[in-house]
């Protein structure tokens, strides 16, 4: 039984068929079997199936039926359902099928040995597929190898960066002690100066405070001897009660009308009271419902510490009710011609026409000039020479503590930064740490995604928007054997009825640092992939020229 190496298509037996010579020799099996597979079958002994299932006579292999469960009884024919068949595929790679495929009408092998026995006459692409393939791997060495190139680079400059870093943060922690030493000698010199500013404010304003209390008690004073002389009507020096009665508002019993006995109560049970008395014992008790003759309300109602002080009384020579007569007559007693203006003068208030009569409104001047602004009383006055110079001497040493203050947060941030970045985990030689003070974007018809390695990546609306947060850095998120391949970013913005966002950003090999890609394989799972020199591995040794060899 010779043994006969098959170049062409072949064809098994069929039932009752016969041809001219045996093909089914071990040389032509092991066409279809990998390299690391040919010890197994030797036409010398009989045949043990892969996985130990069965042992057959040797002619049993390659004959269409399928003796063994894992189908490696048959590599070169479909009669194991669940068998594969080895493309040789010399020139390009070696490549496995399905046994379902052999023999199916369509080239699947690139040397199309898996249409040997279908008729079908397959090209045999493998040196054109290999010479591209070659082409591939070898830019994508070169990309490799310059990436690798630039990542040492990086990795040197971590090194000489990270001492920079660790001699700066010595320099620091030394400085930060004398710096504190500075802050607590100023706090102490900021606390001297400012005692002798608040005593001298608190006495300019206790002055202050004084002054306002007596020219309240003026003001109080001016009030009331303005209502005293409004309500003695006749003029004897004291108010009577029958003088008082003629104001209703002054009522206490709410019926609308003072009764004698309620106006004998307010001048303490006298009959009338003099000028001497009458602020001390009745004006504190009708001050608050009093109102003017001549301005209805205007010295009435609450008066505080900051009141201004009011307007004259239209007319404190003549109230207006000896104008109109006891009895209400409302003829003029006064004036050329019957005309009142002369007597009352030039300012008369608008608001006193609604309680005249029609004819005393004919007469009276429709417009006046404004009373003049009351002084500025509740403003406090500038402080004197001696007490600005002790607030001018307190705020400059406030000025000195606040700006060593600051001097000294700053020193300690720049501490804590610089502790954070130089434990900072950024691959097993610090390749990665040129990516911590970058930013990267990629615009796509949407969104712009803009992703700050070791911080945040976020998404914004293209047109216009706030930034949706996809998570920020969590830990590096590659498989045990290649931990710095991915990164993940976790807690971003939550979703509507659904989970937090989140990201995880591949790192692939590349010249260049740039966001490649944005997808979102889940919702509200975003995966990234960023092309950087960091993640370039050692490259391989480089491919011979194409004619060295023809396989991959």
């Amino acid at each position: 039984m010779p043994d006969v190496t098959i170049l062409t298509h072949f064809r098994f037996l069929s039932a009752g068929e016969t041809v001219g010579c045996w093909v089914r020799g071990a040389r032509w099996i092991l066409t279809f079997a990998p390299a690391s597979y040919h010890h197994f079958y030797d036409e010398s002994k009989p045949f043990t199936c892969l996985d130990g299932s069965a042992s057959i006579p040797f002619d049993q292999v390659n004959d269409d039926y399928c003796d063994c469960k894992d189908g490696s009884d048959e590599p070169g024919t479909a009669a194991c359902p669940n068998g594969s068949f080895h493309c040789t595929n010399t020139g390009y790679k070696a490549l496995y099928i399905s046994s379902r495929w052999v023999n199916d009408g369509v080239c699947d092998c690139c040397d199309g040995t898996d249409e040997y026995n279908s008729g079908i006459v397959c090209e045999n692409t493998c040196k054109e597929k290999g010479r591209k393939e070659r082409e591939t791997l070898q830019q994508m060495a070169e990309v490799t190898r310059e990436g690798f190139r630039l990542k040492k680079i990086l990795i040197e400059d971590w090194k000489k960066a990270r001492e920079e870093k660790q001699k700066k943060l010595i320099e620091l922690q030394a400085g930060k002690k004398s710096l504190e030493d500075q802050v607590e000698v100023l706090r102490t010199l900021k606390e001297e100066a400012e005692k002798p500013e608040e005593a001298a404010k608190d006495q300019h304003r206790r002055l202050w405070e004084e002054q306002q209390a007596i020219s309240k008690e003026q003001r109080e004073r001016e009030l009331a001897a303005s209502a005293f002389q409004e309500l003695d009507d006749d003029m004897d020096g004291a108010v009577s009660v029958a003088e008082l009665q003629t104001h209703p508002e002054l009522d206490t019993d709410g019926d609308g009308a003072l009764s004698e006995g309620e106006a004998q109560t307010l001048l303490g049970g006298d009959a009338q009271m003099d000028a001497a008395f009458f602020y001390d014992r009745v004006w504190a008790a009708i001050r608050d419902k009093y109102r003017s003759e001549g301005h209805p309300g205007q010295l009435g109602g609450p008066t505080s510490s900051t009141e201004a002080t009011p307007p004259p009384a239209v007319c404190p020579s003549l109230p207006l009710s000896r104008l109109l007569g006891r009895d209400g007559d409302t003829r003029p007693p006064l004036g050329d011609g019957g005309s009142l203006a002369p007597a009352l003068g030039v300012g008369v208030d608008p608001r006193v026409l609604s309680t005249t009569s029609p004819h005393i409104r004919q007469v009276l001047p429709t417009e006046y000039p404004p009373s003049p602004p009351a002084p500025d009383e509740d403003r406090m006055p500038p402080y004197d020479e001696q007490t600005q110079a002790f607030i001018n001497a307190a705020q400059e040493a406030r000025n000195k503590f606040e700006e060593a203050e600051r001097s000294l947060k700053d020193m300690e941030e720049s501490i804590r930064n610089l502790e954070q970045e130089i434990s900072f985990d950024f691959g097993p030689n610090g390749e990665f740490a040129y990516l911590y003070s970058q930013c990267y974007e990629l615009t796509t018809n949407e969104y712009v995604y803009r992703l700050c390695p070791f911080k945040l990546v976020s998404q914004k609306p293209k047109l216009g928007g706030s930034p949706t947060s996809l998570g920020t850095w969590g830990s590096w998120a590659g498989p045990d054997h290649d931990k710095f391949s991915a990164m993940k970013y976790e807690q971003g913005t939550g979703c509507w009825q659904g989970p937090n966002r989140s990201t995880t950003v591949r790192l692939l090999c590349g010249k260049e640092t740039v966001v490649t890609s944005t997808t979102e394989p889940s919702r509200c799972e975003y995966l990234m992939e960023l092309m950087t020199p960091a993640a370039c591995p050692e490259p391989p040794p480089e491919y011979p020229v194409e004619g060295d060899h023809d396989e991959l």
